[in-house]
């Protein structure tokens, strides 16, 4: 049996982590993690994981901050509303379950917490199912990689264009995701090194790393950084549509995509940057680089993508 002080100490700590939950849910949520949040298994989460849901956590937490309500108030509607955020529509059955697991299981931590008291997110993990098979990533065959590498050559007929070829040239180009697009900086960006390269910042779960550029990208991306420095933006994004330097969205870049696959004939794939990147990776691979070391220029910490884009290579052609 509690003494009276054991019990005054525990009310004290609960009262303190309430009130950290609703100042700072991002502390609250860093603080929990580090000290008692664990698998299914009851062992402590590794400190790659770790850094992955507390990822995944801040991009919900940005999602209830801009439905104007919190991490002690949301409600299943707020959930759904989740998945149908243009990077939420993205996610793949395993990302999904995922992010159903983590949210079961901040808000079960939250009850016990007196923060909340009920789990919205109770009913997700009966929804949603980890995939019984990996689905066959997008990709360009060798003939339109090199079709697509052709006509990013061509001339550029204004700013537009010259801006949306050095985007999909840097995805074709690099394997960067989009995220990593969207805050690639000015001088991250070295076409005139020998060789030249692209340094990606480390982020959320993956770690800092240095891209050489593909060669077809290289004339057009050293052509776009010299016109972008000379354009009147706000801050020093690479890449950003309006004069305020604000970030381009998925939306846009899949838009950006679309519209040079189309211009080439490619609409049987899916049109957008992960399947450049998918592209990029397998051209690696076709070149013969280890799986270790293209999972390394992509900013994986295992081959498992890898493994899947090499299996539609050793695939017998029909």
């Amino acid at each position: 049996m509690l003494s009276d002080s054991q019990t005054q100490y525990i009310t004290i700590g609960m009262a303190r982590k309430d009130i950290l939950w609703r100042s700072n849910p991002t502390l609250a949520y860093r603080d929990w993690q580090a000290r008692e949040a664990a698998g299914a298994d009851r062992r402590p989460f590794s400190a790659r994981s770790i850094v992955q849901h507390q990822a995944m956590f801040e991009h919900f937490r940005r999602h209830l901050l801009a439905r104007g309500t919190s991490v002690a108030s949301f409600g299943t509607d707020d959930i759904e509303a989740f998945w149908q955020t243009p990077d939420a529509r993205t996610y793949s059955q395993a990302t999904r379950m995922r992010y159903a697991k983590l949210l079961d299981r901040l808000c079960r931590h939250l009850v016990i917490a007196g923060v909340r008291q009920d789990n919205p997110a109770a009913g997700l993990l009966a929804s949603v199912r980890w995939p019984e098979e990996e689905p066959t990533p997008h990709y360009l065959d060798a003939s339109t990689d090199q079709r697509l590498q052709a006509y990013l050559q061509y001339p550029a007929e204004n700013l537009a264009s010259l801006r949306s070829r050095a985007i999909v040239a840097t995805f074709l180009g690099t394997g960067i995701t989009a995220a990593e697009a969207r805050t690639a900086r000015m001088g991250e960006l070295y076409p005139n090194a020998s060789p030249p390269y692209l340094f990606v910042p480390a982020h959320g779960s993956r770690d800092a790393r240095t891209v050489h550029l593909s060669a077809f990208a290289v004339p057009l991306l050293r052509a776009w950084l010299a016109r972008r420095k000379q354009l009147p933006i706000e801050g020093d994004r690479l890449f950003s549509l309006r004069p305020n330097g604000q970030p381009i969205t998925d939306m846009s870049f899949g838009r950006i995509v679309s519209e040079i696959l189309e211009a080439i004939g490619a609409t049987e794939v899916e049109m957008s940057p992960r399947t450049l990147r998918n592209t990029f990776c397998r051209r690696q691979l076709l070149a013969g680089r280890p799986r270790d070391e293209v999972s390394h220029m992509l900013g994986l910490a295992s081959n498992r993508t890898c493994d899947r884009i090499f299996a539609t290579i050793l695939q017998p052609a029909i």
